[in-house]
Order: structure tokens, then sequence, then C-alpha cells
């Protein structure tokens, strides 16, 4: 069965229906097939680039046929997935007053983390605010009526947060950049953020009129205020339309500040990578004390079927295996509980991530997910010694 990302170039629909029908076939797949076609020629270079677009490091495909995409809504469709779930996503009234004063608080900041929703988390650290892939809307797509929609609400509004000094995006798929979000983050009181991103999407900011955006590639870095960015390798891939297949790059965040260092996955499946970071950075994070990540943000959900997902999203088993390979001290699931992207129940993530937990001997101040607007307060870590569970 030939790759849908070659038909698309094939395939020419008869009315703007069909076209309507298709762009929904593919939300409804979790955002997960695009079409290929070649990068515009003013990409940047890199060697893990070649005529068809970025690649992963492994060389693994993450692209499926067309057939996979049709046989499986087939049996979505006909099992009756994803099941509802058991209980809502927890949520907590936000602490918005330790919130503002923790932003106010310069070298004395707190090491902080609020679950926002999906994968949009608040890190205070620092002496930073830093938003992760930032998705504010009610749904995950091109227009607000068609796509993914918000099971629940986000944990803080935009107008709840303090003023953000960094922006995170991990890749482009919608439910990860939303342009109404950004839009409203680089219109924030004070002046915008400074928006890292990927290689490739910095001129997809600057067309939205957003300015102070600066794009890395794998292993670059980008100091600010005395905090260190630096995109990290994970296989996925990269689309927001039917002709920009892996046009931008896709990564992990690794931020190494003089008191916390945290790592945040993006969408990722399961590779070699997370070794490779953890080694990569070995020598700044204390070795002799232990090494690893304070905090490590994991995506745990949009994991079945497994046959479909496996090479773009790790399943809890997986990410538990991530947490080991990333050295960290303690890590949250996030990605789940808030958009239906695929076959398991909304709540579901953490209940396999509970067992699989379990059987790899961890407890639940290793690896836990939050509430929805829940703020977990962190230790520092003092003299480059890495902060205890």
């Amino acid at each position: 069965m030939p790759k849908f990302l070659s038909l698309c170039g094939a395939v020419r629909p008869t009315s703007a229906r069909k076209t309507l029908l298709l762009a929904f076939a593919v939300a409804l797949a979790g955002l997960s097939v695009g079409c290929s076609s070649p990068p515009a020629s003013d990409a940047p270079e890199s060697p893990h680039r070649n005529a068809q677009g970025f690649r992963n490091p492994s060389g693994v495909q993450v692209e499926k046929p067309l057939g996979d995409l049709l046989r499986w809504q087939w049996e979505k469709w006909r099992d009756g997935l994803p099941k509802a779930a058991r209980q809502p996503t927890p949520q907590q009234a936000p602490d918005l007053a330790f919130l503002q004063a923790n932003a106010r608080a310069g070298a004395q900041m707190q090491p902080a983390l609020t679950w926002i929703g999906h994968a949009s988390t608040l890190v205070q650290a620092s002496g930073l605010n830093v938003l992760t892939d930032p998705m504010f809307s009610q749904r995950a797509f091109m227009v607000q009526w068609l796509g993914p929609q918000r099971q629940q609400p986000p944990g803080l509004t935009l107008a709840q947060l303090p003023r953000i000094d960094v922006v995170l995006i991990s890749h482009n798929h919608y439910d990860h950049l939303d342009r109404a979000s950004v839009q409203a983050l680089a219109a924030q009181a004070g002046g915008s953020p400074l928006f890292l991103v990927p290689l490739g999407l910095k001129a997809w900011m600057l067309e939205q009129g957003i300015t102070r955006v600066e794009e890395l590639d794998w292993w670059q870095e980008r100091r600010v205020a005395g905090v260190d960015f630096t995109l990290t390798p994970v296989q996925h891939w990269s689309a927001r339309g039917l002709s920009d297949h892996n046009h931008s790059l896709w990564g992990g965040w690794a931020v190494l500040g003089p008191d916390f260092h945290w790592y945040f996955s993006g969408d990722t499946g399961y590779s070699a990578d997370f070794v490779a970071t953890r080694q990569h950075l070995a020598a700044r994070q204390a070795p002799a004390l232990g090494g690893g990540f304070d905090l490590a943000l994991i995506a745990i959900g949009a994991y079945a079927p497994r046959w479909f997902m496996k090479e773009q999203h790790v399943d809890p088993g997986e990410a538990v295996q991530v947490h080991l390979d990333l050295g960290a001290k303690r890590s949250i699931g996030v990605h789940w509980g808030t958009f239906l992207l695929s076959d398991e129940a909304l709540d579901q993530p953490p209940l396999d991530l509970t067992r699989a937990r379990e059987a790899r001997g961890l407890n639940e101040a290793d690896f836990s997910v939050m509430a929805l607007g829940e703020t977990r307060r962190m230790p520092k870590r003092t003299s480059g010694t890495p902060s205890a569970p």
C-alpha cells in the first residue's frame, strides 16, 4: 500500500466538501498523517534534513499509509472508541496569589510547576516564567468549528498567567502550536515573551506578527537570563496542512538553570534520544552527584492503538523508561485528559502509568500526574547538587 504521503499529490478532491472531509479525517487521526512535498527553498540547512524534509535521527518513518488510517478509523467506529471516561480529569483552583508572588521573586523564585492542560505547563524556576506548548483554544485545528475539541477548560486562563518570559514550542501540530494562544501571549502587557521554536518555524511565527522569536536546531542552545535552553532530538514529525509535511523540525527541551534543571518531551515515540540527551548534558549536570533532571514533563497520552501510534507517541510504560533514561528525579505526566486524540479513554493514561510505574519499582513521588490548575512547589538544587525526590 503506498504511503498516504505519496498519494497527496495524486489525489485531487472533486469538491470543497471532499477536501473538508479529508481534513476532518486528518484531525480525527490526532494529526497522525500528513502529505509530503519538498521543503521551502529557504528552509534552514541541517544534517537531519533531506529533499523531503526533516527526519528522525533513527531513520524511523512515523508516517502511516492511507490504508492504515482508514483501518484505524473503521476499528474505532466499530468498537465504539474511545470509551467514556470513568471520571473527569481532576481540577483544582489555581493558587494565583502564589503564582504572581513567585513571578515577582526574581532570584528567590521557588521552582514550581502548574499544569494548564494537555502539553501546556507553566514552569517557574531560576527567575523565569516559562510556558510549554501553550494551547488555550477550544479546538486543536485550523478552524474552531472542526477537529478535536477541548474536554476540560484550561487550568489557568490567559488572563490569570503571570507575565511570561519564555515560550517553548516543541513542534507545529495544532494541539501544541495554537495561533490564537501565541498571538495573545505576544500581546501581553509589558511586551512579548521570547518564543523559542525548532528550525523552520520562525517564518510561520513572523506571519502571525510575532517578531521576538528564535529558532534552534537539535543540540543548539539559547541562554536567557542565565538559563540555558537546549532543543533536544525526539522521534516525531511535523505538519499543519497537506503540503508542509516535515518542513519544520520537532524536539524536546532541556532547561538548565543555576538552581533547577528540567526537561519537556513534547510529542515523541520511544527512541535512544533520551539516553543521548542525558549523555550530551551529563558534564553540566554534576554526574558525580547523580546527574539527571530535577523534573521531567513527559507525554503519557494519545497512545492507542499501539500499532498506529507507537512510532510517534510513547505509552505510559515507555514514558516510565523515558523517565529512567533521562535520570529524572521526578516526572510529571502531561499530554492527557484534555483532547480525545486516540482510542484510550480520557482517564486511562494515569491508570496505565500507575501499573507501569509499580512494575518498575517506582512510587508516586517518582512519576505522577497532576490536577488541572494544580501547582507543585519543588526544592532548588544547591551548589550543583540535584534536588532529592
